[in-house]
């Protein structure tokens, strides 16, 4: 049975080069940074170099810029309630209909304690209007969050543009990157970004390590109070073997962008193709002109999800599904409700997300697979039933997004 992992938006496998530079973190050089004497010296040097190695990568202007936190959704929280208690007077958010939950959870938190949220909604596929957006933005908005690139679909959007917008109204801007750094290329010293967003282990870091990007200047309110810490930004005794590993991993994703950007983006498109080629009643999700190099969400009508998955692993192959079981009920992801795609087609999402360390002989293997696992389960399938004893099913007529 071949071992198949595309499901590296979930997580990403870490790094041999990344262990090997954090173990000596955990046995020789283990001192704390904080303290005066030689043990804690290396350590702190250490610290500042993976400051700098996450600089890099996501053209900071200054390593002071990086604050390290336990999490993206830690850098999250830390950004949007850092924004609303430094502008008390300000009592509204901008964010997305498909952004992470660890930000609409959040805002849903916040709305209870009075805040106005403005979800902006996408269309069909995952883009935003910016006309809309800029009618929301005035000076009672505290804060804008809106995803660089969406987990699910790999929508891009345009943050850059959004940001300068926002700016342009005094208003502060984050964007949650979880998904888009090490994948495309970013300068953040020439952009309105106030802060961002990063999780190590979605690109081959460990679990439990994360940045927020401060812009020099921003107004700013820390979550975790206690410790020197962080400049004062972010309290508690440094992560050290983690960050080293997250500074490297930084390293590594720069020197990885080009192939990310061909090659595994290459991979992607082949599964794509081979899919839509052999099995009926499919489409792909998002933006196909805007998106991640390593992700497709493909909708495969008429059949569940999990189902697909289990056949999947039952087979060797790792995915995930843009559905999820909430209270033994099925329920479409929250992001194909946004992008109103149609019910039979909701529940039958599979993503595939790509990395470095998958080859075209996997792909290969999952095109193998695929059509006979699909066919299997329409033929469990009451909806598939009623389409082909429908006389005037007719495939053209499926939901077919539009790409500007």
């Amino acid at each position: 049975m071949p071992d198949i992992y595309l499901d590296n938006n979930a997580t990403t496998k870490v790094d041999s080069a990344v262990v090997d530079v954090m173990i000596p973190y955990f046995t020789e050089q283990f001192g704390n940074p904080s303290s005066i004497h030689r043990f804690a010296d290396g350590v702190a040097k250490a610290i500042k170099k993976a400051r700098s190695q996450v600089q890099e990568l996501i053209g900071a202007e200054h390593d002071s810029e990086i604050i390290f936190t336990s999490c993206g959704t830690e850098s999250d929280s830390t950004a949007i309630l850092s924004a609303i208690k430094a502008q008390p007077n300000r009592k509204e958010i901008i964010t997305t209909s498909v952004e992470h939950p660890a930000v609409l959870a959040l805002c849903e938190n916040l709305e209870k304690e009075g805040y106005t949220i403005h979800r902006m909604p996408v269309d069909k596929c995952g883009r935003l209007n910016l006309e809309a957006y800029k009618n929301l933005l005035s000076d009672e908005v505290a804060i804008v969050s809106v995803m660089w690139a969406n987990n699910e679909t790999g929508t891009i959007f345009p943050v850059v543009e959004m940001a300068e917008m926002a700016n342009a109204a005094g208003v502060m801007f984050h964007t949650d990157a979880v998904q888009a750094v090490g994948k495309i290329p970013m300068m953040l010293q020439d952009t309105k970004i106030d802060m961002l967003s990063i999780s190590g282990h979605k690109l081959h870091a460990p679990k439990g390590i994360g940045v927020l990007y401060l812009k020099r200047g921003t107004r700013f309110r820390p979550l975790l109070r206690g410790g020197h810490q962080e400049r004062g930004r972010r309290a508690g005794t440094e992560n050290t073997a983690s960050i080293v590993g997250l500074g490297k991993a930084c390293e590594l994703a720069a020197e990885h962008m080009e192939y990310e950007n061909v090659q595994v983006k290459a991979m992607r498109d082949r599964l794509e193709q081979g899919i839509i080629a052999t099995v009926p009643h499919c489409f792909i999700t998002g933006d196909l002109n805007n998106r991640l190099p390593n992700t497709t969400d493909i909708a495969f009508e008429y059949i569940e999800g999990e189902a697909i998955l289990m056949l999947l692993n039952k087979a060797g192959i790792a995915a995930s599904s843009g559905s999820a079981c909430t209270s033994g009920s099925l329920e479409p992801s929250h992001v194909m409700r946004a992008m109103d795609i149609p019910y039979t087609a909701a529940h039958g999402t599979i993503r595939f997300s790509f990395s470095r360390y998958n080859d075209m002989s996997e792909v290969d293997e999952v095109l193998k697979v695929m059509p006979s696992i699909v066919a299997t389960l329409r033929k469990l399938s009451p909806y598939w039933d009623s389409v082909n004893n429908c006389p005037v099913a007719d495939p053209e007529q499926a939901f077919q997004p539009t790409y500007a």
